[in-house]
């Protein structure tokens, strides 16, 4: 059997509530803006109506702010990686252009957290953008009404944008470069998602095999510099024979360069290292870091781009759209 997919949810409207209720669009609004001109048994009908349609009026059409002042929050799991503050820095760059504000929420990569922020957001701002680890039934019972745009995530449903990383070719061209090499033997310092390997070690596994190489070489680790150091040492301690990593992201390249360092192993020539992400962080350390890099500038821009899109009731930008895609740069450390 065939199956279809789900036509999007349409976006429950002031009139919607209007029907529900058996009053005119005027009574809505005098309801939900809290007015004196309505009655208790009328108004209350309204909130009822408005709760059980999932009806948002933004803060916009309630009069409270102007289109030029929009507030966006930007929810990212963890601030103290240079990756999220990079893309942060590019999302509010791109909002500042249209005079909008952005408020940002640093999850720390925990779930109570994610839900906490949740509840708070949504009476703070107009739009959400971010990443998510929670279902998306869950974030669609915090954000009824609200234009939502994932990052780095596949959306399953219409409802919610996604802004899509595609890093396979990247990570195929690392892997064909350290190949091209004589590297026979690599390994990957990954970070599962929610006790998964992630799509970058699906990546890295296609390319491997591609290429000859055992692909069973794989440590997870934290996203952390010393995630990546001790993982390293666990991978080498077992497979001694490993010549080249490749790392889930930059910081864990970072900290695989340290600890190699204090293994007596130089890079390149006894060890290759590449990471993903293309940090400018990279650029710094000794010697300069090789990347599948991302270009931050442009997620952010996608990001704002799109609500903007959902905000004022143009189309939104289409799925092939919002792909933005990694590439490999070589450097010093391969």
């Amino acid at each position: 059997m065939v199956s279809t997919p789900a036509a999007e949810p349409r976006k429950v409207t002031i009139n919607d509530v209007a029907r529900s209720a058996g009053v005119s669009r005027q009574t809505v609004s005098r309801a939900l803006n809290d007015k004196g001109e309505i009655d208790g048994d009328t108004k209350q009908r309204v909130l009822d109506a408005a709760r059980a349609l999932g009806y948002r009026p933004s803060r916009f059409a309630r009069g409270l702010v102007r289109q030029d002042t929009m507030t966006i929050g930007l929810v990212i799991p963890d601030l103290l990686n240079p990756f999220f503050t990079e893309v942060a820095a590019a999302a509010l760059e791109a909002a500042r252009t249209r005079g909008w504000h952005v408020v940002v929420y640093d999850t720390t990569d925990r779930a109570e957290e994610e839900r906490g922020t949740l509840q708070v957001i949504t009476s703070q701002v107009d739009a959400v953008i971010g990443y998510f680890s929670c279902s998306e039934s869950e974030l669609e019972s915090y954000t009824r009404g609200m234009p939502v745009v994932l990052i780095g995530r596949e959306g399953r449903s219409a409802r919610f944008s996604s802004i899509r990383i595609d890093g396979e070719q990247g990570v195929h061209a690392a892997i064909a470069h350290l190949a091209a090499k004589g590297h026979r033997h690599i390994g990957m310092l990954d970070h599962p998602t929610r006790g998964r390997p992630s799509i970058r070690h699906d990546w890295f596994t296609a390319a491997a095999r591609a290429h000859g190489i055992d692909a069973g070489l794989v440590v997870g680790t934290e996203q952390t510099a010393d995630g990546g150091g001790a993982a390293l040492r666990s991978l080498l301690a077992a497979r001694p024979e490993v010549t080249a990593v490749f790392t889930f992201n930059d910081i864990i390249a970072i900290g695989a360069l340290r600890e190699a360092r204090r293994l007596g192993r130089t890079v390149p020539h006894e060890l290759a290292v590449i990471g993903f992400d293309g940090l400018q962080l990279g650029t710094l350390v000794e010697p300069p870091l090789s990347s599948v890099a991302l270009d931050t500038r442009a997620l952010g821009a996608l990001a704002i781009e799109q609500v903007a899109r959902l905000l004022t009731g143009r189309d939104p930008l289409a799925a092939d759209d919002l792909v933005v895609r990694a590439e490999l740069q070589l450097s010093g450390s391969a």
